[in-house]
């Protein structure tokens, strides 16, 4: 097989993810992380042996770090994606459509839009809307096909570390605009992910909870948001294409999924 070939030559793999641990920058909208042993080594020995196990609990909400938005994630006026009746597709605690476990995985090409190299900077500014222009101009001469998953930095992951900068609650946070939105779904991508919390850009005023790419992308065009990502490698190595890998928890019935991205270029 071709592929085989490929990987017998070597490859290298990007990943695209952020580490989940205690304390992480997590949406008010959200659950936040959170884990912790339960039970360790040395607790009990079961097979009077000296052989021992442990075991750790997990909770978290479905958008905490790095993660892709199902389609039953937003509505509008009371529908879903195609119409759906949102009240009626969660009753019972769990969406009966639309959820992570039909989020199918993704082996595609893959297109990365570096907007902060752009503009000859270290991150956007706080509020930075990035346009269909800035897009546009971010692609050059590539071309992005149907199916393609489109993935835009904005620099602003370096603020990670520290929850309260990365939410960016009291100064904005950059993202796409509403014609930044348009142009990649008239694009028919699979998919678009980002280095922010929400995609869409936060600006403080009025406007600061609206998310109108969430809308044009999940709610009208059945294309996937990823969030969260770690985009930085591929800035410092130039990477502009790539193979991109994804494949989301089947957590049924959930509007989300953490994910760990991969990018594998030639070695």
């Amino acid at each position: 097989m071709d592929i085989l070939k490929s990987v017998q030559k070597g490859v290298r793999v990007f990943d695209l993810s952020v580490p989940m641990q205690n304390g992480m920058a997590a949406s008010p909208s959200n659950v936040p992380y959170n884990m912790g042993v339960f039970r360790r080594h040395g607790d009990r020995d079961r097979t009077g042996t000296g052989g021992t196990s442990a075991n750790a609990m997990i909770v978290t909400g479905d958008h905490v770090g790095t993660h892709i938005d199902a389609l039953c994630h937003v509505g509008y006026k009371g529908k879903l994606y195609g119409g759906v009746d949102s009240t009626e597709a969660c009753m019972g605690g769990r969406f009966k459509v639309y959820g992570a476990e039909t989020i199918k995985p993704m082996v595609t090409r893959g297109v990365f839009l570096d907007i902060p190299k752009l503009k000859g900077v270290e991150r956007l500014a706080p509020g930075y809307a990035v346009t269909k222009e800035d897009l546009e101009e971010a692609l050059g001469d590539t071309v992005i096909n149907k199916g393609d998953v489109v993935l835009i930095r904005t620099g602003w992951i370096q603020l990670y570390d520290d929850p309260q900068a990365f939410l960016g609650r009291s100064t904005g946070v950059p993202g796409v605009a509403q014609s930044g939105g348009e142009w990649l779904a008239a694009k028919e991508i699979r998919a678009a992910g980002a280095d922010t919390i929400a995609f869409d850009v936060e600006e403080l005023g009025p406007n600061y909870n609206q998310r109108p790419c969430h809308g044009v992308l999940l709610l009208f065009n059945a294309i996937h948001i990823i969030e969260v990502m770690d985009l930085e490698e591929l800035a410092r190595e130039n990477v502009k294409e790539f193979v991109f890998v994804l494949s989301s928890l089947k957590l049924v019935g959930a509007t989300g999924s953490p994910v760990r991205p991969l990018a594998i270029i030639d070695a």
